[in-house]
């Protein structure tokens, strides 16, 4: 109860410095720690003489660590490296006395996709792995009916699979940072064998164990390299040129090219002040920042300077007056490295001529 308690309150902390979610663009780590639940795993147990009983394993809830290195592409996609330990308490169901102790370890490799945007500040994402698990029973035991079963301390590997939901939640003033919670099924797909000896006469056996399916719950973080600060966004302001402006700065959030509130009242700022001078034509011409690649940034810029266009028109200015040019990431207003996501490189320029 203390460690859920825990949990909760590092999540309720964290909620009020949440920062904005962006998809995770190279290297990250990461790691959680959470509990186990192991559901109840078949045993057959096989006497060298030929005879042969099963029965059931129950676990008790145990506790549940992982490591991860991975790699985001950008695009909401990440592919990651992961090294996992479970540990759980065994005991038995009905009248005999059972006992003993399992633990998991091993790799996984683990592909992920982030649902960025879906919420402003929460990113949901589900991921799918496969792996390879050793199984180590500790101890495990039998007794009923005058008879003991013995199993000796030993290890087996399994090829592993799991299936993962969760949710990440960036935090403010730690670019790059996230807490993360996830759920994680977990089987192994193999049957498992171990040595055992059956008292009275110490004859050897051997118990065979399925069915080992595990349900995981983790609360952890994940740091992500090569993050920069996020820019405080600028108010979007009109850029005065003469009493009259002939030039004017529309704004844009980050992949984005409909126009906000503010965006519309410089456009239509541009468009009432068309009808105080003389004037040929009005050329609308959009950028970007450097984040995405070129040819996608082309087309960003193009949308960008066709949504000021349409409301342009909308506030009056005929539509055979306007000329729009869209030239992607080149011509930044503030130089910057590639990559980076910066607002004022983010605009559409409306040039009365």
């Amino acid at each position: 109860m203390k460690f859920r308690n825990a949990l909760l309150a590092a999540t309720i902390l964290a909620l009020p410095v949440a920062a904005k979610a962006q998809p995770i663009s190279g290297l990250y780590i990461g790691g959680g720690a959470g509990v186990n639940i192991m559901q109840d795993e078949d045993a057959k147990i096989t006497g060298s003489g030929g005879g042969s009983a099963s029965g059931h394993f129950q676990s008790r809830v145990g506790p549940a660590f992982d490591l991860s290195l991975g790699y985001g592409l950008g695009n909401g996609l990440r592919v990651e490296i992961e090294g996992d330990f479970r540990n759980n308490n065994l005991n038995g169901r009905g009248g005999a006395a059972v006992g003993g102790q399992e633990q998991k370890f091993g790799p996984m490799v683990n592909v992920v996709y982030d649902f960025v945007g879906l919420t402003p500040y929460v990113t949901p994402y589900v991921g799918v792995g496969a792996g390879y698990q050793w199984s180590k029973e500790s101890n495990l035991h039998a007794t009923g009916g005058g008879t003991s079963v013995l199993a000796a301390t030993d290890t087996e590997g399994d090829f592993a699979y799991q299936a993962i939901i969760g949710a990440a939640l960036p935090i403010a003033g730690a670019p790059g940072l996230s807490l993360t919670a996830d759920y994680r099924f977990m089987g192994l797909a193999g049957d498992r064998n171990y040595a055992a000896v059956i008292n009275p006469g110490f004859h050897s056996a051997n118990i065979k164990l399925d069915n080992d399916f595990n349900h995981t719950i983790m609360i952890g973080f994940r740091y992500a390299f090569g993050v920069a600060p996020a820019p405080m966004a600028p108010a979007p302001v009109a850029v005065p040129a003469s009493p009259v402006s002939r030039s004017y700065l529309v704004f844009f959030d980050w992949d984005r090219a409909d126009l906000t509130d503010r965006a519309r009242q410089i456009v239509s700022e541009a468009a009432a002040n068309s009808t105080k001078v003389q004037y040929t034509r009005l050329e609308v011409n959009g950028y970007t920042d450097t984040s995405g690649t070129p040819q996608y940034n082309q087309g960003l810029s193009i949308r960008r300077a066709q949504s000021v266009a349409a409301e342009l028109v909308k506030d009056g200015v005929p539509k055979a007056a306007i000329s729009i040019q869209g030239f992607g990431e080149t011509h930044l207003l503030v130089p910057t490295g590639q990559g980076v996501r910066e607002p004022q490189n983010r605009r559409v320029e409306i040039i009365i001529k």
